[in-house]
């Protein structure tokens, strides 16, 4: 027989018992349905995680502190651990970091950050809310605003802040001018501190909920901040920086932090090692994500089982739908044999019918799944995702899982048919055809 004949017959006898197929796909139908939001709810509890902890830094930043408080001399580090540091493998750059804690003022209202210095391409990663990066060729400091060192400030007339419940919507950093102040300067009282002003180029954006990893500090170019610094203190210790046994500074800075960048998250863990056994201290984002995801992907395996465990209900069904139609046609079975039907034809049409049955109840399912999958996300992503730290839809079903789920249906309805149709290959014609 012709493929298309054996499709049509196919087709014509599924339709010839409409209730019973109609239940045994409505079996794939939920039980498909139940492994793809089963699987979708593990894969948005993975994603959100990964969001989650992208939010604090890139998961390709491995960080470097320093800690030269307990250090000798030769572990500080300084722009010969930037040029060690970029011959790794797979560092695609290196970013010495500068910190300095400062104090400022605008009318009434005074606060305090800490300035960071670092490269243009560090500066370059920072999402603004609104202005433009530093001028590459400032000759003097020009500062990326956070959007949070506002509620740093605080009325100097009334002594309170933001946590006293002060309104300090009147305190604009990007709009208006205000005076850096660096520390150690004068003799200690705030009138005789001499102030900088310094113009502000632009403000850190926030995102929908004001959060940034970038919010509660100010930042500027790396070099010119050095070379500020030097003309401030001159010969004078800087604050942060170490001295030597006189109390001397020492000729070169030494960076508060090294952001070493990796060409890809699959290579950080590696990076990772080798920094550490050069004998410093390195964080990245990607060692607490691996353990996060651990638990996660037990998670997904537990809600992907219970998923299957519809399905094979389901198979269950179409094998049962399968049998029961061999019993009762038996005859017809009977039939082909005599009039010289292959046995191959025979099998090929029975596996087509469960495989017919199960494609059916993989379309109808997967529809399902994306209503659910929308209704979980509505009424109930909002909360769930806030246990994970992520973009609110919880339940993510993406293509190669709707594909997947169509064509595992498909399988399964083929394996559940495949015992019947074997079975229908054995049946005696004369016995098939005397059966009533």
């Amino acid at each position: 027989m012709r493929f298309f004949d054996l499709l049509i017959m196919s087709i014509n006898n599924l339709r010839r018992r409409k209730l019973r197929t109609g239940l045994t796909v409505l079996g794939v139908v939920i039980g498909t349905a139940s492994i793809v939001v089963m699987v979708s709810l593990g894969i948005g509890l993975k994603e959100n995680t990964v969001e989650s902890y992208a939010s604090f830094g890139s998961l390709t930043r491995i960080q470097i502190s320093s800690g030269y408080g307990n250090q000798s001399e030769d572990d500080y580090l300084v722009d010969a651990t930037v040029t060690k540091l970029a011959k790794i493998p797979h560092v695609k750059s290196v970013s010495p970091i500068l910190e300095t804690d400062v104090n400022l003022k605008q009318g009434v209202y005074q606060g305090y950050s800490n300035i960071v210095g670092m490269p243009r391409e560090e500066l370059e990663q920072i999402p603004l809310a609104e202005g433009k990066l530093p001028d590459k060729n400032a000759a003097t400091l020009e500062f990326i605003v956070g959007n949070m060192v506002s509620d740093n400030f605080y009325n100097s007339k009334t002594g309170k802040g933001s946590w006293d419940g002060e309104d300090l919507s009147k305190v604009d950093l990007i709009h208006k001018p205000f005076f850096t102040m660096f520390q150690n300067m004068g003799n200690g009282d705030e009138s005789s501190q001499k102030k900088y002003l310094f113009p502000a180029c632009a403000l850190v954006d926030g995102g929908e909920n004001g959060f940034s990893e970038y919010g509660y500090q100010i930042y500027t170019d790396i070099d010119l901040l050095k070379t500020q610094l030097k003309k401030i203190y001159r010969k004078n210790p800087i604050p942060g920086q170490p001295t030597n046994k006189k109390g001397k500074p020492y000729n070169y800075f030494v960076y508060n932090m090294i952001y070493v960048n990796v060409d890809d998250m699959e290579h950080v863990t590696e990076v990772q090692k080798a920094i550490t056994d050069m004998g410093y201290e390195a964080y990245s984002s990607m060692q607490w994500l691996e353990q996060a995801q651990q638990q996660t992907d037990m998670i997904q395996a537990v809600l992907g089982g219970i998923g299957a465990v519809s399905l094979f209900v389901a198979a269950i069904g179409i094998a049962n739908t399968m049998m029961m139609s061999i019993y009762e046609r038996t005859k017809e079975i009977g039939v082909l044999k005599v009039l010289g039907c292959a046995l191959g034809d025979i099998r090929t049409m029975f596996l087509m019918e469960a495989g017919f049955i199960g494609f059916m109840g993989g379309v109808l399912g997967l529809g399902l799944s994306y209503s659910v999958s929308a209704a979980i996300n509505k009424f109930l992503g909002a909360s769930l995702s806030g246990m994970t730290g992520g973009s609110g839809a919880i339940s993510r079903i993406p293509l190669w899982l709707s594909g997947s789920a169509v064509v595992f249906a498909v399988l399964i309805g083929m394996l559940a048919g495949l015992f019947p149709a074997l079975r229908a290959m054995k049946l005696s014609p004369l016995a098939a055809i005397r059966n009533e």
